[in-house]
């Protein structure tokens, strides 16, 4: 990257002109990428505040742990707002897509309430803590990497498939050693996607930088990398937990 106190930048010529716009293009790379990273985090944030308060309430334990359709609503809220986001982004304006993100991450805290029920707070937090430093180190590989991972996420998302699947399946079975194989290989798919992910959104950035795409493509950046995120988190929960 030009070094701005060089005088050799301030030349005139096509070399000067070419440095001058890969300077701002790094520039603006950096702070469309912060921008990424500040909604997901954020997101978590508010998704993790929203679980302890309603698992602290109690109410958590009386919609979630019984009977009823309102506990179905809040399970399924999650995807429902995914799916609006996902297929209909390009209809929507960028403060919608903000709104609905918050809105997501809000009902996403009441869906997750149910760990606090579960598990001790204690290994729930270093739980935590060992998502974020994986998913640092594998979002930092994705966006260092010279390597296309294109095929990489092709087949991970194949497994998210194969996944869900195996989930509904042993819904039926209630397989302790299927569960944690499925948790085990839950870990290492969304592991390879935060990779794959932020290697996706970092190229983004050439095709959006500067339209009216851009607010957008951060907010589905955000959510891609928010999902990533939890889903690690509360698959490694299950070998990490310790129950109450």
């Amino acid at each position: 990257m030009a070094n701005w106190s060089d005088p050799r930048t301030t030349a005139t010529g096509f070399g000067a002109t070419a440095a001058t716009r890969a300077a701002e293009f790094d520039a603006g790379l950096r702070s469309y990428m912060l921008s990424v990273y500040n909604y997901m985090a954020s997101g978590v944030l508010l998704t993790g505040i929203v679980a302890m308060l309603f698992a602290q309430s109690g109410m958590a334990a009386q919609i979630l742990g019984g009977p009823g359709l309102m506990k179905y609503v809040i399970m399924f809220a999650p995807l429902a707002f995914v799916m609006v986001l996902s297929f209909g982004i390009n209809r929507l304006s960028t403060g919608t897509a903000q709104l609905l993100f918050w809105a997501f991450a809000t009902v996403m805290g009441l869906s997750m309430a149910s760990i606090f029920l579960v598990f001790t707070g204690t290994s729930i937090a270093q739980t935590f803590f060992a998502t974020a430093a994986a998913f640092a180190g594998l979002s930092l590989f994705g966006y260092t990497t010279k390597k296309d991972l294109s095929g990489l996420g092709t087949f991970l998302i194949m497994g998210v498939v194969g996944l869900l699947v195996a989930m509904v399946i042993n819904i039926f079975l209630q397989s302790t050693v299927m569960q944690l194989a499925i948790s085990a290989i839950g870990v290492l798919i969304f592991a390879g996607l935060t990779a794959y992910d932020t290697q996706k959104i970092k190229s983004m950035y050439a095709y959006v930088a500067g339209t009216d795409m851009m607010g957008k493509t951060v907010i589905m950046g955000a959510l891609s990398l928010y999902l990533d995120f939890v889903n690690m988190f509360t698959f490694l929960l299950q070998f990490m937990g310790s129950r109450e």
